[in-house]
């Protein structure tokens, strides 16, 4: 985030107090809800949370947390068409990942169709909310636009007595779908296109995922989500900004049905990142399409994907507390979330070497044969933090092709011909000679190593610039790692957003690990020292055979990119 976000980012910020909880506090000084606060999270079960979700989750639980009151998890599953079970197990296992629980306070709005149902009928016999026989195509012309006022349905007027007894016999299920809704009798000329006669209920013949087939009609989001909030006695409701515009509407809603309990919307920006997209729709098209692997595609900014990842629900937490609560719309950089991640994990994962394109090296002086098991500390700032573990040492090693140049740079300062590098915890490692197949291509490396220098310190002070990581050839582990990159190959892609898709998102290399990594369980995480901070698949992870996603490299190479770029130009 750059130092003008952060500014709009606080600036409705005073004295370390949201607008959120300035204004939570004043009710609570004049005794608004009888010094309760209750918060909720209300979720579509249509797709996988992203991080933009985690963000109102922390939100609205910590929130309530702070206040000592309750926050609910609510499902808003009106739109049995798009929602499934798998996506409520989601959204539940993810909340419960985040760090966050609901106790007894776990609801659906569905629990609730009856109720809304009632509230319906209330609407139609005040002449609030009428039967309409016209198709959507027709409701969407007839609604007008931002400079044009809409026209009235020619069935706008009818009496309250046949409304009730049509949609009456829309619940019974005597119409086909699509052919009639019941719509909110308010103002087609308002200027707010939400106000102009909405559609409440619709006929759709689709069985329910916890109602079964009780129902043939359904209620609308906007009329479900604001009664559900009256009939819960929430008490804040916190949303988005896309949803500032309806708020009138979910007033008029709980007056005229009569609701009794009138809650406090209050809005705020929504998360927007970098080199992603936080749509669910367009998150859906990249799974349906197969450009992931799946929500859970460690590339994807849903919280399953970051999970999966090797992303801590700490570092996610924290992220969302220090981009904190906005009115104004912003993006976040992607660099802060993963500079995030990289704090979080720095103290937290013990190092590892791995070699991922692998170079074999022999070593000429030393006898076959022989292994020798050298020391390296699990925290190298800190050895003393977990101990040390043992790394076998043999003739036949493999070090980072990378780290071999025939003939180097000015500036490259690793292994070449007759130059002397050191091995990362063990000896001096020097190139005698390079071993090419008939095609000209580097099979291996012939080198020589100094007895003398275990621990990367030669005994007659002689200075040795460079240091590589490397592996036992005998004993290293075979696997499988993934360097995930960002999905998309623009800061903000566009409405063709799939054009602008990262080609080079996902490389699949096959690596040479330290032989205790075979026991790395499913989930693990890692710092590979050199490399970055890399996470046992969770999905393709098995004794023996594990599977590495990394999670983010050492240092943010896309700004370094992008730093020189602007300076070339």
């Amino acid at each position: 985030m750059t130092a003008e976000r952060e500014d709009r980012a606080m600036d409705e910020t005073r004295e370390g107090r949201d607008f959120i909880r300035e204004r939570i506090d004043t009710d609570l000084a004049g005794d608004k809800y009888g010094g309760r606060v209750a918060t909720r999270f209300p979720p579509e079960p249509n797709g996988y949370l992203h991080i933009g979700h985690a963000k109102s989750i922390c939100l609205n639980f910590g929130v309530a947390a702070e206040y000592g009151g309750i926050c609910h998890l609510r499902f808003d599953d009106t739109n049995p068409a798009k929602e499934s079970q798998e996506y409520i197990d989601s959204i539940l296992e993810d909340v419960r990942w985040l760090g966050f629980d609901w106790g007894e306070h776990l609801y659906y709005a569905s629990d609730y169709f009856e109720k809304l149902y009632a509230f319906a009928e209330v609407l139609i016999q005040q002449g609030k909310a009428y039967v309409d026989e016209l198709t959507a195509d027709e409701i969407r012309a007839y609604r007008g636009t931002l400079t044009e006022p809409g026209r009235e349905s020619p069935f706008r007027d009818r009496p309250p007595e046949e409304s009730l007894d049509l949609f009456r016999r829309m619940r019974a299920g005597e119409f086909e779908d699509g052919s009639r809704v019941l719509r909110a009798r308010i103002d087609m000329a308002s200027p707010n296109l939400n106000m102009r006669d909405p559609t409440l209920y619709r006929i759709r013949r689709v069985s329910h995922h916890r109602t079964g087939d009780d129902w043939c009609i359904y209620p609308m989001y906007d009329f479900t989500h604001c009664l559900s909030d009256s009939i819960e006695r929430i008490t804040h409701s916190l949303c988005t900004l896309e949803f500032e515009n309806n708020r009138p509407l979910y007033d008029w809603v709980i007056q005229h049905a009569r609701a009794d309990w009138q809650p406090q919307q209050i809005e705020f920006a929504r998360l927007n990142l970098t080199y992603t997209v936080m749509s669910k729709r367009k998150l859906q098209k990249l799974v349906q399409e197969g450009r992931v692997s799946g929500w859970d595609d460690p590339r994807m900014p849903t919280v399953s994907g970051l999970r999966r990842r090797g992303y801590t629900p700490e570092a996610i937490r924290a992220f969302c507390e220090r981009i904190g609560i906005a009115k104004k719309e912003s993006t976040v950089d992607m660099e802060l979330l993963e500079h995030g991640i990289r704090d979080d994990l720095n103290t937290r994962v013990a190092r590892r070497l791995a070699v991922l394109r692998p170079l074999k090296v022999v070593i000429e002086n030393m006898p076959e044969g022989r292994v020798e098991e050298i020391a390296a500390p699990d925290f190298p700032d800190d050895p003393a933090r977990m101990g040390q573990r043992a790394i076998p040492f043999a003739r036949e090693i493999y070090i980072e092709r990378d780290d071999f140049m025939e003939e180097p740079t000015r500036k490259f300062f690793r292994l070449a011909p007759g130059r002397e590098v050191r091995l990362r915890w063990a000896y001096l490692l020097k190139c005698e000679a390079v071993v090419k197949d008939d095609a000209g291509e580097i099979r291996e490396l012939r080198c020589s190593y100094d007895p003398q220098t275990l621990g990367g310190q030669a005994p007659d002070g002689r200075k040795v610039r460079g240091t590589i990581h490397w592996v036992s050839a005998a004993h290293a582990v075979d696997a499988e790692v993934r360097i995930y990159d960002r999905l998309f190959a623009v800061p903000r892609p566009g409405d063709d957003f799939i054009a602008d898709l990262h080609p080079d998102s996902l490389q699949v290399l096959q690596a040479k690990l330290e032989p205790d990594l075979a026991k790395a369980e499913p989930g693990s995480r890692y710092q590979f020292e050199r490399q970055g901070y890399f996470c046992a698949d969770s999905r393709d992870s098995e004794p023996g055979r594990p599977v590495f996603n990394r999670t983010v490299p050492l240092r943010d190479s896309w700004a370094k990119i992008a730093a020189r770029e602007k300076k070339s130009s």
